[in-house]
């Protein structure tokens, strides 16, 4: 072999190839599935090149297979992209570290599961040894004149070297197949396995007797038509299954199929798939979407945004005939005929979770457990779909901590004079529970929203009024339920906390305190706790900050307020002892734990722990 050149496999490569070769061995039709998907898609980028530059495609993009039984071959070919000796190092000696990581902490044990994730993860292609103890792929590129081999039989490395077969273009995978895989050698078992997974693919795929010189005839195994330009009255629900795993690689069905043509000033179709399960990307720092965009039924690009990074969770295609298929990404980046279409999918996508939710509020909990959070990222942007994303949107509050409501649920639910739709952010409902906070709106019966994932510190601070009613963080230091009405089975009379008879307490707390609070303030929440930290209105909310902080996006916290409870017999003791001259110290010591102990309650740092349980132990002794 000439030139050929030695590899090890990249340590990630590694840990999948020995997965593939001696776990995953289940369902192993998915190789050939995942390799006639992969020359759909080296088709799919020749396909696009060529609307820029119609001389680099003569010819018919197609895939092809063929057997050897003699030598016990199963043989994929494509005429698409090709790759040339760097692409194949790059392609087929590495893969992305967070996938493989993602891929090894997602499997379960199970293989029937397992081998589902193998596309999911990037790593189809090694999917080959499942079924082959050595692999050889032939490539070139389209616009090169060298053909190059790589050749592997999984166990470590794999070698380079230019081919001794010269291509026209496109690839060639040679698997010589296992013992156990003979029936890939079988023309109806190929054929059944391209029917049940590819007959979507918009190539034709051929597969190509071996006695072909005496008479055999080529055989067309799929229809090589775009299911989504067929009626949705011709496709049947596995077909939408197998299309649905052909362009999300994700395992099981999907929750929910979106598949509708729309004619107009702008005309597009849509297929798009809610998935059932989370993709490992979801939260990923990338966070790219996955819809594709196709011209006259021509892929262009998935990376256009075509819909908002709030609906990444879509898999899925957009197929537009307005659009020219020669137009560049560039250009497409400002295309205004895209702005439309953008605008009417994400339209159609929350009215269809809107109509799902009113037709099973129990399925409709499945998709918001696994993309809920995703979903109100959308909040913090344009306020174009912030109502329509808000009317899909589920809490959990103080009257509902164990089942999610909607804001039309809270809005039903709340009282006479209450303007406010209030809210605590916590890093759990167990936490928001427990938060002292919650007092007086107990006491009011007034509902409390909990918001416990990370993107509610940051979309509150940007909602408009929802049904007329601003939003509202009871963390707030002015927040005024004088104007609520109390509720008919509450028979304890709210207490009076706006007495000025602790002013003297107050300053001695701000003395005592210095620099470590904004000020010290009667609090009109707190009925039975001594005390809590609250923030002036306009100021960050405390767990906003305290994100802020870990992430390194501001360098301090800023001081609270630290309110006082006077209805509270620990604060009642204090007004009466602090001005005793014997007593001031030992006061202090109250103020200062009081202060550390609200500190611990919303999850702010104690500047100084040793002094704390020196306080701490010496009242306990006392």
């Amino acid at each position: 072999m000439s030139n050929s050149q030695e590899f090890s496999f990249d340590v990630e490569v590694g840990k999948i190839l020995n997965l593939m070769i001696n776990s995953l061995y289940t369902n192993k039709d998915v190789a050939l599935r995942e390799l006639v998907s992969n020359a759909s898609d080296a088709c799919d980028k020749l396909r696009y090149l060529a609307a820029q530059n119609p001389d680099l495609l003569q010819d018919e993009l197609k895939i092809s297979i063929t057997t050897n039984k003699e030598k016990r071959l199963l043989i994929i070919q494509d005429n698409g992209l090709g790759m040339n000796r760097e692409d194949l190092i790059q392609n087929l000696g590495t893969i992305a570290r967070s996938g493989t990581e993602n891929f090894i902490k997602s499997l379960t044990g199970d293989k029937q599961k397992d081998v589902q994730l193998i596309g999911q993860f990037g790593v189809g292609f090694y999917s080959s040894f499942m079924i082959a103890d050595k692999v050889e792929v032939l490539s070139r590129k389209f616009d090169e004149e060298k053909t190059f081999k790589w050749e592997s039989d999984g166990s470590g490395s794999f070698k380079i070297s230019e081919g001794e077969e010269s291509l026209a273009r496109g690839t060639k995978i040679i698997l010589h197949l296992k013992e156990n895989a003979t029936d890939f050698l079988d023309r109806f078992h190929i054929k059944h396995v391209v029917q049940t997974y590819s007959d979507h693919i918009n190539f034709k795929i051929e597969f190509i007797p071996e006695n072909l010189e005496a008479g055999a005839k080529v055989e067309t195994l799929n229809s090589a038509s775009a299911l989504w330009a067929k009626d949705k009255s011709e496709i049947t629900p596995e077909q939408y299954q197998n299309f649905f795993k052909h362009i999300s690689h994700l395992p099981g069905d999907p929750f929910m199929v979106i598949h509708s043509k729309v004619e107009g000033a702008t005309s597009y179709t849509n297929l798009l798939f809610v998935p059932a399960t989370k993709p490992f990307d979801l939260f990923h720092p990338d966070r790219k979407t996955s819809v594709k965009l196709y011209v006259k039924k021509v892929f262009i690009s998935e990376e256009l945004g075509l819909i908002p990074a709030c609906m990444r969770f879509l898999r899925g295609l957009i197929d537009s005939d307005d659009l020219p298929l020669n137009i560049s990404r560039e250009n497409l980046q400002h295309s205004s005929v895209l702005d439309k279409i953008r605008k009417s999918v994400v339209n159609k996508v929350l009215s269809e979770l809107k109509k799902k939710a009113s037709e099973s509020e129990e399925e409709y909990l499945k998709f918001w457990n696994n993309f809920g959070a995703v979903l109100k990222e959308g909040l913090c942007e344009s306020s174009e779909f912030r109502e329509k994303i808000l009317e899909i949107s589920r809490f959990y509050s103080s009257k509902s901590p164990d089942k999610l409501i909607s804001l039309a649920e809270y809005l039903d639910r709340v009282k006479p004079g209450q303007d406010k739709i209030y809210f605590l952010t916590a890093e759990s409902v167990e936490k928001a529970k427990s938060s002292p906070q919650l007092e007086v709106f107990s006491q009011k019966d007034v509902e409390v929203l909990f918001l416990v994932d990370a993107v509610d510190e940051f979309w509150v601070t940007v909602a408009l009024p929802y049904k007329d009613k601003e939003f509202c963080s009871i963390n707030r230091h002015d927040v005024d339920l004088s104007d609520v009405e109390k509720s008919e089975t509450k028979e304890e009379e709210i207490k009076d906390v706006t007495s000025s008879n602790f002013e003297g307490l107050l300053k001695f707390i701000k003395e005592t305190l210095g620099d470590k609070i904004k000020d010290a303030r009667i609090s009109k929440k707190l009925t039975d706790s001594p005390v809590c930290l609250a923030v002036d209105a306009g100021s960050m909310d405390i767990r906003l900050e305290r994100f802020l902080l870990e992430q390194k996006q501001i360098q301090a916290g800023t001081t609270k307020i630290f309110e006082i409870n006077p209805s509270n017999k620990i604060i009642k003791n204090l007004n009466e002892n602090y001005s005793n001259e014997a007593q001031r110290n030992e006061v202090k010591d109250k103020i200062e734990t009081l202060f550390d102990l609200a500190c611990i309650i919303e999850d702010e740092p104690i500047k100084d722990a040793k002094d704390f349980s020196r306080r701490l132990q010496s009242l306990m002794g006392s």
